[in-house]
């Protein structure tokens, strides 16, 4: 069975356009392809870690070849069973609003928490860094209330989905479907701008 895990960076609940659109995405998903496990990782439900000094150290423990102990073990073992919720997954789905022209906190703290060495990359002296989970596929939803492609640099800057762009790649990940909400709320046509985005998140999930 085809396990498609939500990652969900919105904490707006039922006022969220990124959950909404992203609502529009998983029910093409369950026409098409009724057999898909499709389950939710809501980043806000307090089951995410923190990644802190423990942590920190945990990583550069393993980056020199040591096993962590006492509280860096602990800290390591929270953010390997975070990986391995994250892994379980054959696809991917996140819903990702644009918060001061990035992407919200909470989301690249759980990207912090799960790129891990040994866990989503390699690393080679010479070669550098390599992707370990391959053969998998993403689709994002891009929400921005102000920013919009075109719109003069006072309107924002976009580092919300080159970011996400290059990390999902840097992970292994290469095919990505986005579907993007980007109207100006103070001056345009906020409804068909949604109509849109319904439209396009409809026909990525039925061709995902």
């Amino acid at each position: 069975m085809t396990r498609l895990l939500h990652v969900s960076a919105s904490p707006r609940g039922a006022a969220s356009e990124s959950l909404r659109i992203a609502g529009h995405f998983l029910d093409a998903v369950r026409e098409v392809r009724p057999d898909v496990e499709i389950n939710t990782f809501d980043l806000w439900d307090g089951t995410l870690p923190q990644f802190g000094p423990a942590a920190a150290a945990a990583k550069m423990a393993v980056f020199a070849g040591q096993s962590p102990t006492g509280e860096q073990a602990a800290a390591w073992q929270a953010a390997k069973a975070t990986f391995e919720r994250f892994a379980a997954a054959d696809e991917y789905l996140f819903t990702v609003p644009m918060w001061n022209h990035g992407i919200p906190y909470i989301l690249k703290q759980f990207i912090d928490v799960v790129s891990q060495p040994g866990m989503v990359f390699g690393f080679e002296p010479e070669g550098g860094y390599s992707g370990l989970l391959t053969g998998k596929k993403a689709a994002v939803m891009y929400t921005s209330a102000v920013y919009g492609p075109g719109r003069p640099p006072a309107f924002g800057e976009d580092f919300q989905a080159p970011y996400l762009t290059s990390w999902l790649r840097w992970t292994g990940i290469e095919q990505i479907t986005s579907v993007e909400f980007r109207p100006n709320l103070a001056t345009a046509d906020a409804d068909s701008s949604r109509q849109r985005a319904a439209a396009d998140a409809r026909d990525a999930g039925k061709h995902f």
